[in-house]
Parts: structure tokens; C-alpha cells; sequence
């Protein structure tokens, strides 16, 4: 679990730094607000250079009638992320990157989002596919929605130039959108091999993303594969490593399942090894310290952790790196 590099220092005279961002989640529906800001509060000390927050489909779920019979109906479990982004922009005065998803949209709903965002002064975005809904057995794009980020690329640019979807020109001036997409150093498992799916990051360039974040990872030479060949591949846009440490035996299984990501052999005996859940925490934190400052001297510009759930681990992390 060591790795044998050692973090370069920086100086108080405006020496490079490798900047820290992380990712929350709305609350649950019916839920406030209370227990994110209490997260943030955890890690703002560490001088965020931003915080994303997700953005999530409804999923359809059976509801009970008042006549004992059940009806399919679809609810949004995590609404809120424009208003989440404005209160965290309000409270804290941090950078905040809404997630703008294909999945689950159609063009209108997306283009009302871009104009909710542009009345708050918010206007950088993550721009995303988003996952397929679980009763889906692959994505299916909403009517009147998008199948790609590329398609919702498009979108975006044709309101930064001035018009909205169906081609009317905005009145008044816009203050356009910056971006950054999702990439995957271990490909996406929908990806027939990673020479498609460099193509298609490639697309996203040449579309105006500005950087791109990776699908989380445990194996840094991944990382360090990856973003060679995407260099080779004519990709030049910041690739920022996208981070979580592990904090329970469980996710020995989940992890792999959910992200389509290897966790390596030393870091899983590690896990096996740990007599308790706390115990693995604490494995979990020192492999995320040790690839953080492997990943701190190739470079990166920044590290993104994945904060869900593992908010104090993130918390460890950073105090030995920052």
C-alpha cells in the first residue's frame, strides 16, 4: 500500500497547487438541508476550489390507491439541485457545478434548468449522460430527451451563442456556461474498448467541455495509463482523478458492481485482513492518502472526491495532503 513518491511542497509565493473539490447529493425528497451543510462543514476548511451536486431522474415506483390497488406513477427521490447549488453558493461563497443530466430530461426541462441557472449567476456545469433507469435493461433516452452528452453539448452552446432550443433568440445577454464531462480510466462498461470511448471524450473536446472527471479508481496506474493514451489520442483538456475512499468490507462488492471498476489485490487483502468495520475505514484512508500523493506528483491539477458516505474519511485524507 506505500507508494514510494513523495508529494512536492509548495511555497507561500504562489507555488502551483493541487486543487480540492468534492461531491454531495441532494437531500432526499421530504428531507432539509441540515445534514449537507453539516458535511460541508466538515471539509471547507480545506479551501474547495468547488463543490458538484448530483442531479437525478425520476424512477418509476408503484404507489398504493385509496382503492387497494397500485398504480405506476414516477417521483424523483433527489430533487432540488438548482436550489442546493444557489444555497451553497449563498451560505458558503464556494464555487458550486450542478450536474446537467440527458437522462431523464427532455430539451424543455433542460432549458429551463439553463435559464434557473443563469438568473442565480451559476454557470458552471458538469455535463453528464446520466445512468439508464433501473427497470431499463440499457439507457433509453427520454421522449424529446437526449441519448449523448455530446447532444446536450449542443444545447448548451446554442444558449451560450444567444438562442434557445427551438432556435428563438434570447433576449438579453447571457453569461455562457463552462463545463467539464465524465470519463472512465477503466472504460465505460457500455464501451466495446477504450479506443471507442476516447473517441467519444474526444467528441466532447471538440464539443467545448473544458476538463473532464474520472469514473472513481483504486489502481493509479490506471489513471496513469489512461490519460496516455488519451494524450496520444489528441485529448487535451485537464483530466482531473475522481476519488473515494473505502469505508466498509461491503463495498469490496458494491464498488466493483455500481462503478464497473477493480479493486486491487492489496488493497482488497487489506480489507479482508481488518477485523471491523473502523478498522477498514482506516485501510481505506491510508490507501486514498498514498495514491493522492502518488497522483499530487504526476501532477493532477486537481482531486475530486466522491464525499458520499465517507465524508470524515475524505476529511483524514486531506489533512495529511492539503
Amino acid at each position: 500500500m506505500k507508494y514510494m513518491q513523495e508529494v512536492q511542497t509548495t511555497d507561500n509565493r504562489g507555488a502551483r497547487r493541487t486543487g480540492f473539490s468534492f461531491e454531495v447529493l441532494p437531500p432526499l425528497k421530504g428531507m432539509g438541508i441540515e445534514r449537507l451543510f453539516d458535511d460541508i462543514d466538515v471539509l471547507r476548511e480545506f479551501d474547495p476550489q468547488c463543490i458538484n451536486i448530483t442531479t437525478h431522474r425520476s424512477e418509476r415506483i408503484y404507489r398504493e390507491t385509496p382503492s387497494g390497488l397500485y398504480e405506476r406513477v414516477a417521483m424523483r427521490k433527489r430533487p432540488g439541485t438548482v436550489a442546493v447549488a444557489a444555497a451553497i453558493k449563498a451560505r458558503y461563497g464556494i464555487p458550486v457545478v450542478p450536474h446537467i443530466l440527458c437522462s431523464g430530461f427532455t430539451r424543455e426541462e433542460t432549458e429551463y434548468v439553463l435559464i434557473d441557472l443563469q438568473f442565480l449567476g451559476i454557470t458552471d456545469l458538469l455535463v453528464l449522460r446520466g445512468d439508464k433507469a433501473k427497470d431499463d435493461a440499457s439507457f433509453v433516452p427520454t421522449p424529446g430527451g437526449y441519448s449523448h452528452a455530446t447532444e446536450l453539448q449542443e444545447q448548451i452552446n446554442r444558449f451560450n451563442a444567444g438562442f434557445f432550443d427551438d432556435g428563438t433568440p434570447i433576449q438579453g445577454a447571457v453569461n455562457p456556461f463552462t463545463y467539464g464531462v465524465a470519463c472512465y480510466p477503466e472504460k465505460h462498461f457500455e464501451a466495446p474498448n477504450i479506443k471507442s470511448d476516447l473517441h467519444w471524450l474526444l467528441k466532447k473536446q471538440e464539443g467545448g467541455a473544458q476538463y473532464a472527471v474520472t469514473q472513481l479508481f483504486y489502481d493509479n496506474a490506471v489513471f496513469f495509463r489512461f490519460v496516455e493514451r488519451a494524450r496520444a489520442a489528441g485529448i487535451t483538456i485537464p483530466i482531473i482523478p475522481g476519488i473515494k475512499p473505502l469505508t466498509k468490507a461491503s463495498q469490496l462488492t458494491s464498488v466493483p458492481k455500481t462503478f464497473n471498476v477493480d479493486i486491487p489485490v492489496a488493497l482488497a487483502e487489506a480489507v479482508c485482513q481488518a477485523k471491523d468495520d473502523e478498522a477498514v475505514r482506516r485501510v481505506g484512508v491510508e490507501w486514498c492518502t498514498a495514491q493522492c500523493r502518488e497522483l499530487m506528483c504526476y501532477g493532477v491539477p486537481r482531486l475530486h472526491f466522491y464525499a458520499l458516505g465517507a465524508t470524515h474519511s475524505v476529511r483524514d485524507v486531506a489533512k495529511e495532503i492539503f
